[in-house]
């Protein structure tokens, strides 16, 4: 039942060219820093990513994109990552956007084992191209299937030898969704606790959906910033 794993490069060992993968964060907030480092310096290639966006050109799941290891991406926001426009418009990288709220659905639903579901989000636009659309309830609605993937990347704040996982604030943001809809889901996390000690209130993620719990490092977390006022006189 121990799921503690040694090492990154040990926790994505298993991940072979052509997989798809999830992986938690928003931006650069609760990224598995750890684990997408062991994933470059693994070099699998043709990767397809669920992810809200790609990190920046050099951080984040941008490390990979700029590694040539990204076949596809499914996202929602796209900025901030000149590497991601350049290969998009030149047609190295294939892009599925979607709306933010429907890549939340349609990663819990898959989680959930709901095969599909109907938005009135996107409606009568590009996102809706090719799509089955059902008016209901007098609102055209446009049928969005689930996602899942063959692994799941999650950072999280505190776990047991369990994979009882434990986010903090904002940093939970993705991760909840993408543990559950991963056929293997590896979380990283900062602090690992003994088996009795998280509260069963506080749990987010049940250990159930988690297969393998690595203890990170050397985190950079470029997201938080502290901006103080400088000292009277200078001190």
């Amino acid at each position: 039942m121990d799921k503690v794993i040694a090492s990154a490069a040990e926790a994505v060992a298993g991940i072979e060219d052509g997989a798809t993968l999830l992986s938690g964060g928003f931006g650069l907030c609760g990224n598995p820093e750890n684990l997408i480092r062991a994933l470059r310096e693994k070099g699998v290639k043709d990767l397809t990513i669920i992810s809200n966006n790609c990190g920046t050109t050099d951080k984040g799941l941008g490390i990979l994109l700029a590694n040539g290891q990204v076949k596809k991406m499914i996202s929602s926001y796209v900025g901030e990552n000149k590497i991601f426009a350049e290969q998009f418009l030149s047609g190295e990288l294939e892009v599925e956007l979607n709306p933010q709220g429907t890549l939340a659905e349609r990663i819990r639903a898959g989680g959930a084992g709901i095969p599909a579901f109907f938005t009135p989000t996107g409606y009568g636009t590009k996102v809706a191209e090719g799509k089955e659309t059902r008016e209901i309830d007098g609102r055209p609605c446009v049928l969005e299937t689930a996602l899942k993937g063959d692994y799941a990347f999650v950072k999280a704040w505190k776990a047991d030898r369990w994979g009882n996982l434990v986010y903090r604030k904002t940093a939970r943001n993705f991760n909840p969704m993408m543990a559950m809809a991963g056929k293997v889901t590896i979380a990283e996390v900062e602090e690992l606790v003994e088996v009795g000690e998280l509260e069963a209130d506080h749990i987010h993620t049940p250990g159930v959906y988690v297969q393998h719990v690595l203890v990170g490092k050397d985190y950079e977390k470029p997201i938080e910033q502290r901006t103080v006022r400088p000292r009277e006189g200078g001190e």
